[in-house]
């Protein structure tokens, strides 16, 4: 294995999505609030490199409060049919409009008008009231392309230590860590093992 992380993610990325039945890019993102009271949930990975790891969501979401009280977060990547787990730990910075717009315009239809008619995480009566506000923006964007909701974007973890997990017989995992040597994107690694 190289000793750049990023690029063993990559690689392992790769044999996901031909291996894995559902959801290659599916990862735990785990934040937490201002009191360190911590929540976990999937999301999509929706883009990668050196700079982080991406995904999008309603900025008026749960998760997207927690982020502005602790702009910390963990993700862990596990392919189960692989028998390998990818832990992610980092800073969070907002990705930029351009690059936000971009992966919004890549989405099919249905879901951009699912970004306009969801208020992620507030309370709903009932699922009817989320099918007719759906089929409100649906008629509202009838004959036009939707643009990117102004509440809606992306988030990118900057990697400050990636754990590579690797299975091995007996419960003798293999367990390599990497710390960046500065906080910034672009900065170098040191590499470490862990016991299992």
């Amino acid at each position: 294995m190289t000793t750049d992380p990023i690029a063993t993610f990559t690689a392992w990325l790769d044999e996901a999505r031909a291996s894995e039945p559902n959801d290659p890019t599916a990862m735990a993102l785990a934040t937490a609030d201002a009191a360190g009271r911590p929540s976990v949930r999937m999301v999509l990975l929706k883009g990668h490199d050196d700079a982080g790891f991406v995904f999008y969501t309603n900025r008026g979401s749960r998760k997207a409060g927690e982020l502005e009280q602790n702009a910390h977060a963990a993700l862990l990547f596990h392919w189960k049919s692989l028998r390998r787990q990818v832990r992610v730990e980092g800073h969070v910075e907002w990705v930029s409009d351009a690059e936000s717009d971009a992966y919004f315009a890549s989405r099919g239809r249905d879901s951009q008008l699912g970004a306009w008619a969801s208020d992620q995480s507030r309370p709903l009566a009932d699922r009817a009231t989320f099918e007719a506000r759906f089929e409100e923006v649906k008629a509202r964007f009838d004959g036009t392309g939707v643009p990117r909701p102004p509440f809606w974007g992306g988030y990118r973890i900057v990697p400050a230590r990636i754990e590579l997990w690797n299975d091995r017989a007996h419960r003798l995992h293999e367990r390599r860590v990497f710390e960046r040597s500065a906080p910034n994107a672009g900065a170098g690694w040191t590499e470490g093992m862990l016991f299992p």
